[in-house]
């Protein structure tokens, strides 16, 4: 009798064991499902090219936070305005999951579609938080967007609790934009956001960047961002390129030891169609 129930227990226990592995390989293969879905979301939601205005060029790099089950939200954007300049986002969702790849492409395209309404890179942002606030959604993103004259070299930025974009000129010089900066969007209706203007000088380029390629367990933001003015400096003044620097601030956000999205959108001024 004996034998007998160690037998039928052993059977027992195997069983459960079977269906409890058979259960975890059929959430594991969910997940990573959901984290391809996801990946694939991003990468959809990304510009498959980057307009090429007279005196402007434009170079972009991207790293997806997958590793494991996290999967961001960052992403980059650059498009011409009915009024002939350019537009230029970069920004971050709260979030590692499918609904905040999922955000992020509503942030963009209500940005791309309201640029059509208004020009204006303040109000612009004020409206996308509004129309972001009416939808309801418990996430929020930070952004940054900038107004280039490609013919003037004049930007005009407005941030959403974004990182600041970081210049660097032919002459060896690099610095931040400090200026004003308003709350990230989808959080507060009615939410105001500073205009900030910047004149790119011939030579020059304007670093738009998300906070894991300057900020993370292994790098504090105040640090990161020095590295990343370090790298523009030294690239324009040795007249290195923009791809160049694109590449070498991805391997800024190697550095950071954490497993977030990195998006850089680099910028660099020839002197316009003058």
């Amino acid at each position: 009798m004996f034998r007998a129930r160690a037998a039928d227990d052993g059977g027992e226990l195997l069983a459960k064991l079977g269906a409890l592995t058979a259960q975890a390989r059929e959430l594991a293969k969910s997940q990573r499902s959901r984290v391809e879905l996801a990946v694939a979301l991003q990468r959809g939601m990304l510009p498959q090219d980057l307009p090429h205005p007279p005196g402007v060029r434009l170079a972009a790099g991207y790293m997806p936070a997958h590793h494991g089950l996290n999967v961001g939200g960052d992403w980059y954007d650059a498009f011409t305005m009915p009024d002939g300049r350019v537009g230029l986002s970069i920004g971050d969702v709260q979030g590692h999951n499918i609904e905040a790849a999922a955000f992020m492409g509503q942030v963009r395209v209500g940005l791309r579609a309201l640029a059509h309404v208004t020009n204006d890179p303040g109000e612009l942002l004020a409206r996308t938080n509004d129309l972001l606030v009416s939808l309801g959604a418990d996430l929020f993103a930070t952004c940054i967007f900038l107004r280039l004259d490609p013919a003037t070299g004049v930007l005009e930025c407005a941030r959403a609790g974004h990182v600041p974009y970081i210049w660097a000129t032919a002459d060896g010089r690099s610095g931040a934009d400090g200026g004003e900066c308003g709350p990230p969007l989808g959080v507060l209706e009615g939410a105001e956001y500073p205009v900030v203007c910047h004149r790119l000088t011939v030579g020059s380029v304007v670093v738009l960047l998300t906070d894991g390629v300057v900020e993370g367990p292994s790098l504090s933001l105040d640090e990161g961002l020095s590295r990343a003015m370090r790298l523009a400096e030294v690239h324009t003044a040795a007249g290195l390129g923009i791809d160049a620097l694109a590449s070498s601030l991805m391997r800024l956000a190697d550095t950071v030891g954490h497993e977030d999205d990195a998006a850089v959108l680099v910028v660099g001024h020839d002197g316009g169609a003058g």
